[in-house]
This record gives C-alpha cells, sequence and structure tokens, in this order.
C-alpha cells in the first residue's frame, strides 16, 4: 500500500491512461488526491466492479462518447466506477459518514487505491456483506433496476431476459423474480443454467431458443446482442414492453445499440408494443434497496472472476469478450 498523507494530498496507486486505446495499455501509476471538500468522500477500496462501459470509456468507443469524455483525449486520466471499502476522509459538508465506514457505491477513479465520491453517490455496508459481492452490484443492479421499471415488470408478468449471462442480465433475472415475476433467462454463455436456475428463473434457453417468434412476454429485457427490432418485438405480447439496456458490435461512431436504441425510440408512438431504453442513472434510494438486498441475503451477484488491480486491462478485456459469467471485480486491498 502506498498511500501517503502529505501537506497537499494523499498519493495513492492507481489505474491511469492517457488517451484512448487497448486496455492492455492501461497502467497503474501514483496520483495525488488533494483532500476532500464540501460533500467529497474519500474511499478506500477494498474491490471495484468491471463493467462493459468501462471498455468504453477506455477505448473511446463509440466515438459518439467523446462528445462527452472529451474529444481528443479523456478528461478523466483515472479508470472505474463502482467500489466497495471504508470511507477513509471526508469533506466538511458530509453529514452521514465518517473515516471508517463501510460503504458501496460509485467514485471518480475507482479502479484505485483510494477513490473520490460524493456522500450521495454512497451507501453504508453492512460488516458481513464482503466487498467483493458488493461491488459488484452498484450500477449493474441500478441498470436492472430501471430496466424492470421501464418494462412495468410487476407480479405475475412473464419476463424474458436476452443476455440473462453478464453482469446486468444475472442481477435483473433475480430482481424480476424477487418483483413476483415468470422470469425464462436466455443466454449463449455456457456454464451458468444453474446459477440463474437458482436465482429463480423458470427456464434457461439458449439466445437463439430465447429468439423463437410468438412467446407472447409482457417485459422483453434486451442486455446484449443486436437482434433486429422486428425479431424481438415478436416476442412480445400485443401490450408488452421492450427493453433495451445495451447492446456491442456495430459502427464506431453510434454502435450497434446505440443506432437501435434511436430506432425504438422513432418507431415507439406508432406502435402497440412499448419501446424503451435505459442509462443507468444513479440515486440514492435504489442504492439503498440494492444494499439491503445483499444485506438480508436476498440478492446474490453471480461473480465470474476477480483480478488484481495491477490486471485492470485483463479484466476489462475478459468483459469486453463476452467470456465473463456475471461480474468481473478487481481486488484492490
Amino acid at each position: 500500500m502506498s498511500t501517503g498523507t502529505g501537506a497537499t494530498g494523499t498519493t495513492v496507486r492507481a489505474v491511469v491512461r492517457e488517451r484512448y486505446g487497448d486496455p492492455a495499455a492501461l497502467r497503474v501509476a501514483d496520483r495525488t488526491l488533494p483532500p476532500p471538500t464540501g460533500d467529497e468522500v474519500h474511499v478506500r477500496v477494498a474491490a471495484a466492479g468491471v463493467a462493459m462501459g468501462d471498455w468504453h470509456l477506455v477505448t473511446g468507443l463509440p466515438s459518439v462518447l467523446r462528445l462527452v469524455t472529451g474529444l481528443r483525449a479523456p478528461r478523466e486520466h483515472g479508470v472505474g466506477l463502482d467500489l466497495a471499502g471504508t470511507v477513509a476522509a471526508v469533506g466538511p459538508d458530509v453529514a452521514g459518514l465518517r473515516p471508517g465506514d463501510r460503504v458501496l457505491g460509485c467514485g471518480r477513479a475507482a479502479f484505485a487505491e483510494v477513490a473520490v465520491s460524493r456522500e450521495r453517490r454512497l451507501a453504508a455496508l453492512p460488516a458481513h456483506v464482503p466487498a467483493e459481492v458488493a461491488a459488484a452490484v452498484p450500477t449493474s443492479g441500478t441498470t436492472a433496476l430501471h430496466a424492470l421499471r421501464a418494462g412495468r415488470v410487476r407480479a405475475g408478468s412473464r419476463v424474458l431476459v436476452l443476455g440473462a449471462g453478464g453482469g446486468v442480465g444475472t442481477l435483473a433475472v433475480r430482481l424480476a423474480v424477487l418483483a413476483g415475476a415468470e422470469v425464462t433467462a436466455a443466454t449463449a454463455r455456457t456454464g451458468l443454467a444453474g446459477a440463474l436456475l437458482g436465482a429463480g428463473a423458470v427456464a434457461v434457453l439458449g439466445r437463439s431458443a430465447g429468439a423463437a417468434p410468438g412467446a407472447g412476454y409482457d417485459a422483453v429485457l434486451v442486455t446484449g446482442g443486436l437482434t433486429p427490432l422486428r425479431d424481438l418485438r415478436r416476442l412480445l405480447a400485443p401490450r408488452g414492453s421492450l427493453v433495451l439496456v445495451g447492446a456491442e458490435g456495430g459502427g464506431r461512431v453510434l454502435g450497434g445499440g446505440l443506432a437501435r436504441q434511436a430506432r425504438a425510440a422513432a418507431l415507439d408512438p406508432w406502435v402497440r408494443h412499448r419501446l424503451r431504453s435505459v442509462v443507468s442513472r444513479e440515486n440514492p434510494a435504489d442504492l439503498a434497496r440494492l444494499r439491503d438486498l445483499l444485506a438480508d441475503g436476498a440478492l446474490a451477484p453471480v461473480l465470474d472472476r476477480t483480478f488484481p488491480l495491477a490486471e485492470a486491462g485483463a479484466a476489462i478485456d475478459r468483459v469486453a469478450s463476452g467470456a465473463a459469467r456475471g461480474k468481473v471485480v478487481l481486488t484492490v486491498s
């Protein structure tokens, strides 16, 4: 652990990059964090969740994202969002957290020994929940919750989760079951049937079987792949909801997922089906709900592999390759 405190702040080891490119080019270097101000919280990271979004931010693809992250080079040189750990220091406006408190949530440049967050982006974490488990949940779990709401999933709904083997998909299956839905999981990733059935799915299908027409689902949640809208709509009941969470592949400018979401938005006013797209938006209530479900054992994310901080590039590549079965996590300290 290289953390040290001086007059100008705290020096920590962190995963950094100066330009967009291959995750293999990520390196671990010293960064200096100034003391926290306002509602800032410094979190000593024990584990950090890895998501497909990290690949997008590291590579700068699709390139439309650079309008937000920096056109020629990334504005933020650190990497990572989801974390679990212990509060190291707090700003003067922080009211509910103190150094030593265990937390989960989202931070800036979370692939580091210490990350910067804000109080509203964190929730207290009970001592019995392992950091690796907690770090797998914040963004993927919030995205899954938003997808269920967009799909109007409730008790008795018939739900199909396409891409159920990834981080969002595995959590969406369990959260839909907890909402009282009858859930069918579809994934091309092998070795997950037991975990998905254990989460409460009534059936686990291969992706091609899941795309069979005429299924009459009340909601279809799509967390991967580039299946055309017309084929996805064939899976729905007459008033069913199609929710597009994400997709990889396609063009370098917009990407296949964003282009399909744009087509869905244009078509939605003219058809009986509800066609919705979901982008995760953090909020304290969702984070607290996920924390509570972890604490009482109702929610248990499927963990694929853990990597050390120095292998962050390999961890991101594993997620991007589609090989990961569930969530990939970095162990930091």
